[in-house]
């Protein structure tokens, strides 16, 4: 069926894109076609029938081996914790010095970068003992990771309401002026919960700013009253993870997505484990919630620290969870960390077609449903450029088996 939508068309040369083109050689796409795909300018400047393409003619064209990968938009992460990652381990209380910060916002983002996603939204606290000085660490890794991935910010205060919320409130005012790009936080920490989302929306309104909540969603009456007061707000709301929505009977959550859906408002569930900024370990109810036209995305969470030691960061265990725990088409489930994951984050959509931007994802296979099960290998590609490589390869030992059923073997090595 033909899109009714306009195409968007590529930009001669936005800025922090590289002039070179990139062809991408035997990539094999979801529907199935075997293709190559030219590169350049940031975005992808034509898909063709495999070995119809030249490189560019302005340039000579690195030259990409994808046969054998299946081709892909690139996920993002639409929920990180950019300050607190990769903690777990650390003696004694998480360091809050920006050097520590840094390193590990980084270190993070480049993780979740080899896993595919070339964008992330990172929540960090501000106020109480953390100051302004977590968001600075955090901001110097964005600036330093300019090429190789976007991270954002979302500021999170942990009070905004009476006495004690005032500073919170300035801190989150100054915070916006210093670089965060979002602002957010934990109503559900605060003891007028309804105070802390209308002060929270007042300040993203003063600024344009979406708004990014934590809330366990143990009380659907605050959730309504909340998706009330969000309607219309733009550039958006998102909330998540919203695993205590489970715990609810069916017809009280349909009531509650209903409201969620006509506000606009979408949830960020967290498959893979929970977060600081909540209690309630699980995930949302995203069938029942997509089915209220709800738009749904699936963000990591904690990774390796205190809240969950063992998380991984990676948007495809996120989908497979989604598929292999609730219930959802391999398609939705990679659409959740993928176009719903971008959507959040305000990216333009992605689609390997021309003209759309060169966020694109390489996982070893041919369908959808073996690269959430088996992804191993990877390649990826930002602003039209690969700049993270994962390879993986599985050998058998030489054995009559082996040989007769003509098992895989990606390395030439001897198994002894």
């Amino acid at each position: 069926m033909p899109d009714s939508q306009p195409q968007p068309q590529p930009p001669s040369n936005p800025p922090g894109s590289s002039a070179a083109s990139v062809l991408l050689c035997g990539a094999r796409l979801t529907d199935g076609r075997t293709v190559d795909v030219r590169l350049g300018g940031g975005r992808i400047e034509a898909v063709g029938t495999a070995g119809s393409l030249a490189p560019a003619a302005r340039t000579v064209a690195t030259r990409v081996d994808l046969r054998g990968y299946l081709l892909l938009p690139a996920p993002a992460e639409p929920h990180a914790h950019g300050d607190t990652a990769l903690s777990a381990e650390e003696p004694g209380p998480v360091s809050y010095a920006p050097e520590d910060v840094q390193r590990r916002a980084t270190e993070a983002a480049l993780l979740q970068l080899g896993h595919g996603a070339t964008a992330v939204r990172a929540h960090v606290r501000v106020g109480d003992v953390q100051g302004l000085g977590a968001l600075g660490a955090v901001l110097q890794a964005r600036r330093s990771l300019r090429e190789l991935a976007e991270l954002t910010t979302v500021a999170v205060p942990r009070l905004l309401t009476g006495v004690a919320g005032a500073d919170g409130l300035a801190m989150l005012r100054d915070a916006v002026k210093m670089g965060a790009s979002v602002v957010g936080g934990c109503p559900d920490l605060d003891p007028d919960p309804t105070g802390y989302v209308e002060a929270l929306l007042e300040v993203a309104s003063e600024h344009g700013c979406p708004v990014d909540l934590h809330t366990d969603a143990a009380d659907p009456a605050r959730l309504s009253r909340l998706a009330a007061m969000a309607g219309g707000l733009r550039p958006g709301v998102a909330i998540g993870p919203c695993a205590a929505l489970t715990r609810f009977p069916a017809e009280a959550v349909g009531r509650v997505a209903d409201q969620l859906a006509a506000a606009g408002v979408t949830v960020v569930c967290l498959p893979q484990g929970g977060c600081g900024g909540t209690d309630r370990q699980g995930t949302a109810p995203v069938r029942l919630l997509r089915a209220a036209g709800v738009r749904v995305a699936a963000g990591s969470g904690a990774l390796r620290d205190v809240a969950n030691p063992v998380g991984r960061g990676d948007p495809l265990e996120a989908a497979y969870l989604l598929a292999s725990a609730h219930g959802l088409r391999p398609e939705d489930a990679y659409d959740a960390v993928s176009a719903a994951a971008r959507a959040v984050l305000g990216l333009p959509e992605v689609r390997v077609e021309a003209g759309f931007p060169a966020e694109l994802l390489a996982v070893r296979g041919d369908r959808l449903t073996g690269a959430l099960s088996l992804a191993y290998s990877r390649i990826v590609v930002h602003r039209g450029r690969v700049v993270a490589r994962t390879s993986a390869v599985r050998e058998y030992c030489n054995s009559a088996v082996a040989a007769e059923l003509g098992l895989p073997r990606q390395g030439r090595g001897e198994l002894s």
